[in-house]
């Protein structure tokens, strides 16, 4: 049976149900909530129509000028992509992360979440978000060959040989073509273009970030808490601290 925890907000109840299928995830959120370590901490970044993000520890008792985001345990999650089972609709837990320039693995904070809110698109926005998708699929595996042969990179610009470097420019775009060739196009199941058509969602964060869990009640606090008035760094103007047990 699935594990339920219970985020106590100072604006109301959200039930979660975390996902099994994402152990190390469901292990690490059940072993902090057990340790208290979510107890007085702030939904410290807040974006209207996108998501509210808590879980760093520094927000306890911070003072409004603290710039916060940055707090955690001192280590990360491996990535844990259950794609597209699970995806950023409305009401999805999913965890922060560093971005893909200093964490191309994609690994995740060790304590810092977010809960999807989102907007709902158009059938024909999701179309045109499956080409960005496809775009920066390519793009990814452009840069990932770039990394491993940066040493060949630097000597051809060392020795200011332009020829060598277009010619394994075009090497590793041809091997960035047939790379996204066998991964496939990026495409929305049916269940997705439903939930983002209806209910609403971020899709463009999809097998970005790691979802674990979903909002199973309270999605009206989540809406409540999206909604509010925020500071500079996207910090609630009032504080929105949360005690978190394991139901």
């Amino acid at each position: 049976m699935a594990t339920k925890v219970k985020i106590k907000t100072t604006k109301g109840e959200i039930i979660v149900r975390l996902y099994d299928e994402t152990p190390k995830h469901r292990d690490n959120f059940i072993k902090l909530v057990n340790e208290g370590y979510f107890d007085g901490t702030l939904f410290h970044r807040v974006i209207k129509d996108f998501m509210i993000q808590g879980g760093d520890p520094e927000s306890k008792n911070a003072p409004l000028n603290k710039m916060l985001g940055t707090g955690g345990p001192g280590y990360t999650i491996p990535a844990e992509f259950v794609y597209p089972k699970f995806f950023h609709k409305r009401g999805a837990l999913s965890a922060a992360r560093l971005g893909d320039e200093v964490n191309p693995e994609k690994a995740s904070s060790g304590s810092q979440f977010y809960i999807v809110w989102g907007k709902v698109y158009k059938a024909s926005e999701l179309k045109q978000l499956q080409k960005q998708m496809e775009m920066q699929q390519e793009q990814n595996i452009f840069d990932q060959l770039a990394r491993e042969h940066s040493d060949e990179i630097l000597e051809f610009r060392r020795n200011r040989d332009r020829v060598g470097l277009q010619n394994l420019q075009n090497q590793l775009i041809d091997e960035t073509k047939q790379k996204s060739r066998e991964m496939g196009k990026p495409v929305f199941t049916q269940e997705q273009i439903d939930a983002y058509t209806t209910l609403g969602g971020t899709p463009f964060l999809d097998n970005q970030y790691t979802v674990f869990g979903e909002v199973e009640e309270g999605l009206d606090i989540v809406e409540e808490i999206q909604s509010c008035e925020t500071l500079r760094g996207d910090r609630p103007k009032e504080d929105i601290s949360m005690t978190v047990e394991v139901i």
